[in-house]
């Protein structure tokens, strides 16, 4: 569960954008689960020779020398800067805006592999935040950890950082390292050191093993001690073996709240507004490239939360099913273009390609006549515009997309979203069998972690052609479908341009507003 409103306890008031998280959760996840799923499952624990997890990036924590959070400290657990801040934390958009803004000034190397663009949601902007509204929090953080890391660290007592989540979230790059530190001193005279102090640490590829399970967590979690622990992966990135794609030309899509879009490549090309490319991020030999929707899942909840009618609800509940159930097949008896509306899906602000939080939603083409499943509708369509500017933007610069492959909860439940995700990408989207495809992925690393001489795998490649399935059914374009999303997805550019690119703000200007009068 994500803190954004105040701190557990003393229930002290956390500001707009943030978002914490109780770092023992993760711990009793591993106590308590782990002991069930061996139950539920079956499987002996003599068995079991290798473990992996996965994890949302970048949720980072400062640590104290001992390699605990310093919210455990209970001097420390009423101020904010002690927990563990989550991805969707955005309160650090003004430290993101200064590093984007003297990275290009400088003429950083690093900034192209980014898009251009450093994301408030990552380690740098983050840590920034912390040293300047708390600096004592700060010195005493002996590191800043991402949570993945953490987690594995408690499992096999060594801290590594993995090669994923230090080059997509922290700046780091396989041949250069860190930013230099006249560019941290450029920030900030106080970060110069960062790197050495605060973010040290050995970064190894995915798939390494980062220790054994220690005594004390086998008992805890019910299995052998000395088992092979991998280091840790981010969730999406983790579901890009889960469903067997280990080539470049097939992006990947995690669906769930937000989506992570993932895809292979063999050269560094520059495209606008993704997430980073980073060499061995998701499988080793490859570069790896990653873009995203901060919001998508997340959407369609907020509609069916806070804004259908008491009628809708009632009458999904007449016909035992939930709201979404009851909006989708509704939803589905229109052909596209037929309700007249269009949306730009960025609830949470746009992660890609224009890497902005500020922006906000919008929902345009509404009349008198406007059902609750048109206006559902308008949001499944733009969040499949959103993955079609990200598919586009790859395209045009070099990085081929050819195929398409959905996992994670979304493609699972919603027939009419992959639908329209077909029509709009015009391309065929094929979907993996498994319904905890990070999961899965994080297990074959797992297993990679072991060994093949322990009953595992060498590679990631041979994990994945034992381990990885996708279903027999997938969707393809309609060609009728596909011609009317063109036109419609020509005025949803129109509209993302207009707002997104600076010629009328005033998405910025009415949340500068509301937080004015917020103060007062």
């Amino acid at each position: 569960m994500s803190l954004t409103r105040g701190l557990p306890e003393s229930g002290i008031k956390l500001e707009h954008d943030w978002a914490l998280q109780h770092p023992a959760d993760y711990i009793e996840v591993l106590t308590r689960s782990v002991p069930e799923v061996m139950k539920a499952s079956g499987v002996d624990p003599a068995d079991v020779i290798g473990l992996g997890i996965d994890f949302t990036a970048c949720t980072m924590l400062p640590i104290d020398a001992a390699g605990q959070p310093l919210c455990f400290d209970p001097a420390l657990k009423d101020r904010p800067h002690s927990w563990v801040k989550l991805w969707k934390h955005h309160a650090a958009q003004d430290e993101a805006n200064l590093i984007n803004e003297i990275a290009a000034a400088r003429g950083e190397a690093f900034l192209p592999r980014y898009g251009g663009k450093i994301s408030s949601e990552w380690m740098i902007a983050k840590v920034w935040q912390i040293l300047n509204e708390d600096p004592d929090m700060f010195a005493r953080a002996d590191r800043f950890l991402e949570a993945t890391d953490w987690v594995v660290s408690q499992m096999t007592g060594n801290i590594v950082r993995n090669s994923c989540t230090a080059g997509y979230k922290a700046i780091w790059h396989k041949q250069d390292g860190y930013p230099s530190r006249d560019f941290f001193k450029a920030l900030d005279p106080r970060l110069e050191n960062l790197t050495e102090t605060k973010l040290r640490g050995e970064v190894v590829p995915l798939g390494t093993k980062a220790g054994e399970l220690t005594e004390e967590m086998a008992q805890r979690m019910g299995l052998k001690a000395g088992i092979a622990v991998a280091v840790g992966n981010v969730d999406a990135h983790a579901a890009v073996p889960g469903v067997g794609v280990v080539t470049p030309g097939k992006l990947v899509m995690a669906m769930g709240t937000s989506i992570c879009h993932m895809l292979l490549g063999t050269e560094e090309k520059r495209v606008e507004g993704m997430c980073g490319v980073v060499e061995d991020g998701i499988i080793p030999g490859y570069l790896g490239y990653e873009a995203g929707q901060s919001a998508v899942g997340d959407i369609f909840a907020w509609y069916v939360d806070e804004a259908v009618p008491a009628y809708v609800k009632e009458a999904a509940d007449k016909e035992g099913v939930n709201v979404h159930v009851w909006l989708e097949r509704r939803a589905a008896a229109y052909k596209p273009g037929e309700t007249g509306t269009l949306a730009l899906d960025w609830w949470n602000g746009n992660r890609s390609v224009l890497v902005d939080t500020d922006l906000t939603g919008l929902l345009v083409g509404c009349t008198l006549l406007t059902k609750p499943e048109e206006i559902y509708r308008a949001p499944l369509e733009a969040t499949a515009f959103g993955t079609r500017k990200i598919v586009d933007a790859f395209h045009e610069n070099g990085v081929e997309v050819n195929e398409l492959y959905a996992c994670g909860g979304l493609p699972q439940k919603n027939r009419l979203l992959m639908q329209i995700y077909a029509d709009v990408t015009n391309r065929e989207i094929k979907i993996a069998d498994s319904k905890q495809t990070p999961a899965l992925g994080a297990a074959m690393f797992g297993a990679v972690a072991a060994g093949a001489e322990n009953g595992g795998y060498d590679s990631i490649v041979e994990a994945a052609q034992k381990m990885a399935r996708v279903r027999e059914e997938t969707y393809k374009p309609i060609p009728e479908n596909v011609a009317v999303y063109e036109k419609l997805y020509q005025e949803y550019s129109r509209l993302h341009d207009y707002f997104g690119r600076g010629e009328n703000d005033v998405m910025k200007r009415l949340k500068s507003i509301k937080e004015e009068v917020a103060k007062h």
